[in-house]
């Protein structure tokens, strides 16, 4: 193998990536410049033939138009390969570095949480006052919770 080469575990490391990156576009721009001239200069050269007998009126700026469009299409999927090598940085980034960077706040987070939730229903102390009697809630009736977070919210 040979040492200018690329591996996945060069691309794994962010400066790999940029480098690569630029790398591929230093390569493919100039192929998309090429091919838009080329592209370009082929269709003025196409439309300066001419008419061929039998042909509508500007069926041979239809013509050129139709034949070098290939050339074109090239350009673009080459444009749009660019793309998305960038693509694929992000979404590297995003997947492999940030994500588990994100999952450890969120465990952190709710490990802190927990922390500082009341005590299970089991350990608390009963109380009548902390706890309405079973037959408060049935004579406020069954949506009493739907009612109080809408007074809450008022």
């Amino acid at each position: 193998m040979s040492a200018n080469m690329w591996t996945p575990d060069r691309l794994q490391e962010p400066s790999g990536r940029a480098i690569h990156l630029e790398q591929r576009r230093a390569q493919l721009h100039p192929i998309v410049d090429d091919l838009r001239r080329l592209a370009r200069e082929m269709e003025a050269e196409l439309k300066e033939v001419g008419e061929i007998e039998g042909d509508l009126p500007y069926q041979d700026r239809i013509r050129a138009w139709h034949a070098v469009k290939p050339l074109f299409k090239a350009a673009d999927d080459i444009e749009k390969a660019i793309a998305d090598l960038v693509s694929f940085n992000k979404r590297y980034t995003r997947s492999y570095e940030e994500l588990p960077v994100k999952r450890a706040e969120k465990r952190a987070q709710k490990a802190l949480a927990k922390g500082q939730e009341p005590p299970a229903i089991e350990s608390a102390p009963a109380s009548s006052e902390t706890a309405p009697a079973p037959a408060e809630e049935e004579e406020k009736g069954p949506f009493n919770a739907v009612f109080q977070s809408l007074r809450k919210g008022a």
